[in-house]
Parts: structure tokens; sequence; C-alpha cells
């Protein structure tokens, strides 16, 4: 036990302080010449260049600047999220004149061209930086608004197409006779790692040796294994228009064949990257992915 009794006179008697008192004492003796032998010790252009951090234990030194490059991370990846919208809020602008689509035909939360921005400003007043997970809610949100951009993008490119001289090469007919999971497309979790990741078709569950049809007429380009699409075949309709299907236990035409619209070319297994017997059905324009419900739909 400490006891430090304290004697001046201009006390009347001795003062004794207790244990917590004591001991707030001892550690400002020790701590007082630490931190002034680190002043003295540590090149003052350091100190200036660098701040605080420069007196800082190396593990404390690495958390501070993990903490920031999280940060500075965060924010690259809002720059970016809005650089997206700005490009989609622009091509969504192009696409909505030319498919006559008026402005209140566009998706609720769809945000005003930053042509039409207000202006903004104000003194800054009781300023504080974002945290991370400020930045994170922040990203969600960018992230759920550029969901609804791409689907609106979808529906207008869609609509373009079919009153486009494209029309009659439309791959509009169904490529099985089984109902194909209505949110496969666009962002999900991906079930084989867990991530969020985009999926650029559509899945149709079925059994092993379901029979897989042509959506229209076209040429075979390619009918190969692969890791991923496992058995693939991709068929060209023409003026960059491609459908492929993957995952089949069986290919049932060649590459170079000319096949129909309805055609039998493949069955349905699990082959590549896949969780289970199912067909994965993509439409492509020109190499880019393009909803294929919005042409089932059209076609119904």
């Amino acid at each position: 036990m400490i006891n430090i009794i304290i004697v001046s006179e201009k006390m009347a008697k001795p003062k004794t302080l207790g244990v917590f008192e004591s001991l707030g004492i001892v550690l400002a003796l020790i701590l007082v010449p630490v931190v002034l032998t680190l002043l003295f010790i540590t090149p003052q252009q350091v100190i200036k260049s660098q701040g605080v951090k420069a007196m800082l234990p190396p593990h404390l030194r690495g958390a501070m600047l993990s903490t920031q490059s999280h940060l500075d991370a965060y924010a690259k990846q809002i720059g970016e999220l809005q650089a997206r919208i700005l490009r989609l809020d622009a091509q969504n602008q192009r696409l909505s004149k030319l498919a006559g689509v008026k402005s209140s035909a566009e998706p609720i939360n769809q945000r005003t061209p930053v042509n039409d921005l207000m202006g903004q400003g104000g003194p800054l007043v009781k300023d504080s930086p974002l945290s991370e997970d400020d930045l994170k809610t922040i990203i969600e949100q960018m992230s759920a608004d550029l969901d609804v951009r791409d689907e609106f993008q979808g529906k207008l490119e869609a609509k373009l197409l079919q009153s486009s001289v494209l029309r009659e090469m439309l791959p509009n007919s169904s490529p099985v006779g089984v109902a194909y999971s209505s949110s496969s497309y666009g962002w999900r979790i991906d079930p084989l790692s867990g991530h969020r990741a985009f999926h650029e078709g559509l899945d149709f569950p079925a059994s092993v040796g379901t029979a897989v049809y042509a959506a229209a007429d076209g040429i075979v380009t390619t009918a190969v294994q692969t890791p991923d699409y496992g058995n693939l075949l991709k068929i060209d309709h023409g003026s960059g228009l491609e459908t492929r299907y993957a995952h089949n236990s069986k290919l049932l035409v060649k590459a170079g064949e000319r096949v129909t619209k309805g055609q039998k070319i493949a069955l349905i297994g699990s082959t590549g990257r896949s969780t289970g017997p199912h067909l994965h059905y993509e439409i492509r324009l020109n190499g880019n992915p393009l909803d294929p419900r919005e042409y089932l739909r059209n076609h119904s």
C-alpha cells in the first residue's frame, strides 16, 4: 500500500493521499519524462511532416495506416459508383428518347441528371468526417441505385430491339419447357463463392436429360466444354445477337451447323461450375448481356 504525506507551511496539518490519488501522481511522474524525452529525441522536422504518428510505436502507426487505407478504398469505390451512375443516367436519357419513353416511366428513385441539379453551398458548420459504417451504407445505397438503372436500361434495350429491324431474329422463344428462376439474372449472392456477383443469364432448373431448344434461327459457333460453363453451345443469330446454353450433359449439334427455332440442340446437365442440373441461358448483343426475361415476357 502506498501512502503519500504532503506537508506545507500553509496547511495546518499534514494531508495523506489515498491509493488512487497516489497512483495518479506516480504515473504522472513516470510518463512526463518519457514524453519529454520523445520530444527531444524525435527530430522536429519529422514531427512537423508526420505529426503525432511519428511518436507512436510501430504497431500503433500500422493500425492507423490500415484504417486510413480502408477509408481511402471506400472513398475510391464511392467515386467509381458515382461515375457509373452518371454514365448510366446519360445513356438512359438517350435510350428513352429513342424508345419514345417519357420521363415518368423511369424508376421512381432515378436521380435527376447532373445538368439539372440545383446549386448547393453554405458555410461549413460542425464538420465531421464519415465513419467506416457511414461509407458502407452509402456504397450499399449506390449499388442499389445502380441495380435499378441497369434494370431500366435492359427494358429500354428490349423495347428498342422489339421495334427494330432485328425483331424477326430475336431469340424470344423459351429454350426449355420448364419455368426459369425469375431472380437469377443480375446481382445476386453467388451460390459457390458466397459473394455478391453479377449473373449474366437465366437459370432453368430441370432434371438431367431434359431437352434444350434453340431460341431462334441461327448458326452454331461454339460447341465445347469449358471449366465455368461446362458443355457450352453458342448460337449466332446475326447482327451481333447471340444465345448461350450452358451446363449441358450432352450437345446434339456441332459448330458450323445451322439450326432453326425450336430445334432440339442439347440435354440439360450439371457440368462446369454448377450446383445441380439446370440450363444457364444467356442472350448477348455485341458481347454485352441482355436480360432474357424481357424477351420471353414480350414473346408471351
